[in-house]
């Protein structure tokens, strides 16, 4: 039995929210919580190790490829951290923020762009101010609740696991460019 191709994707998303995503050109993400699962492992010598989801980093690089830019703001900065996003090639970050409004807006002005064209996905309240901000919040699923009550979208999946790359996808079909971004990788 012959499986015939999908001509178009199963991705279906409310139509209320790609119109509120669309114009969206840059992306502010939070790590601890969202692209990780907000534990925090250290070996027996104190280094910490963190988890990163391949699903997020796809999500991430295919926003590159959209023109739409993701940048990271945390209030951590680790080794593994800096590798993991330089392998991604996100040149947007800042490590070591607690106060994240101010720097978001400092990426903002380096790329030309207002709070109208920006995005962004947290889970606590260091995110918050960023998150009231922008034109589309996004929080995780196990995000805390008045992150969740700030967001204008919640994933279904975990910070972690898959709930960057949901926050991505639903970004990307807001722009346009899902469906050809898919049919690339069924050719």
């Amino acid at each position: 039995m012959s499986h015939s191709p999908l001509r178009t994707p199963a991705l279906q998303i409310d139509p209320t929210l790609l119109l509120r995503a669309q114009g969206v050109r840059v992306v502010f993400f939070d790590v601890d919580g969202v692209l990780t699962d907000g534990g925090l492992y250290f070996t027996d010598v104190g280094e910490t190790i963190k988890r990163f989801s391949t699903l997020d980093g796809h999500g991430l690089k295919m926003l590159r490829q959209a023109g739409i830019t993701p940048a990271v703001i945390t209030g951590r900065d680790s080794a593994p951290l800096r590798t993991r996003l330089k392998a991604l090639g996100i040149e947007h970050v800042r490590y070591g923020t607690e106060d994240k409004a101010p720097a978001a807006l400092e990426i903002l002005q380096s790329l030309r762009l207002d709070w109208s064209q920006a995005a962004a996905m947290g889970d606590d309240w260091p995110d918050l101010a960023v998150m009231q901000r922008v034109a589309f919040a996004c929080a995780p699923s196990n995000a805390h609740i008045e992150a969740k009550a700030i967001a204008h979208y919640v994933t279904e999946r975990e910070g972690g696991h898959g709930a960057a790359r949901e926050f991505c996808d639903l970004l990307l079909v807001a722009s346009g460019r899902y469906a050809d971004l898919w049919r690339g990788y069924l050719a």
